[in-house]
């Protein structure tokens, strides 16, 4: 069982704006209706991380809202440094560790599959290694967990390309890392993802 200060959930997210979110969405759904889905994606996210006895640390990507649907006494709200995804989600783990915390855990707003015992499991699988990665099936992964900083899973990777997963567990073998795989899931990045994996959410 996680311990609410040794532990941390980093939680990615785009300040909800029409127009701006779910891109690829709204190219083929609408803006109105991709914001929608995004709005729901959302909720179903920071229902998953509330399930988690852990501290949980919100990462805007534009400014912090004080005032929105993620309490201030639930998250631990701060924001994404400049820079790509990699940069970003190394600044992120470094700040959860120097908190004190010793098994992180990061995801973002984009898996309407994800649930709590997937998160509980990452978790519980780094009592016995060094890594734990949910693939996703275009290449990339909806979470990443370690127990120790290793800044090197976070350079020289193509970000938002189907051989990131790939990449990374090059890293992970190249440094003698352990690593577990948790279930495929898929990301929401399209109307057919929508349609396959999304469609229940409530939007």
């Amino acid at each position: 069982m996680q311990h609410l200060t040794t532990t941390a959930l980093l939680i990615f997210i785009k300040n909800p704006e029409k127009g701006k979110v779910k891109t690829r969405l709204a190219a083929t759904m609408g803006e109105d209706k991709a914001f929608s889905i995004y709005k729901a994606l959302m909720a179903h996210t920071r229902k998953v991380a509330l399930s988690q006895p852990c501290k949980r640390m919100l990462f805007y990507s534009q400014s912090i809202a004080e005032q929105d649907d993620w309490s201030a006494q639930d998250f631990d709200k701060k924001l994404q440094t400049t820079g790509d995804l990699g940069h970003k989600m190394k600044i992120a783990f470094q700040t959860a560790f120097a908190e004190g915390s010793q098994k992180v855990v990061i995801i973002g707003s984009d898996c309407a599959s994800l649930r709590a015992e997937i998160v509980a499991e990452a978790f519980a699988k780094l009592d016995e290694v060094d890594f734990v990665i949910g693939p996703t099936y275009d290449g990339g992964y909806y979470l990443l967990g370690m127990r120790q900083m290793q800044t090197a899973l976070f350079e020289n990777i193509p970000w938002s390309t189907d051989t990131v997963l790939e990449d990374t567990l090059k890293i992970i073998h190249d440094i003698s890392g352990r690593y577990a795989l948790l279930p495929k899931l898929s990301d929401i990045d399209y109307e057919e993802d929508w349609i396959r994996w999304g469609k229940d959410l409530q939007t």
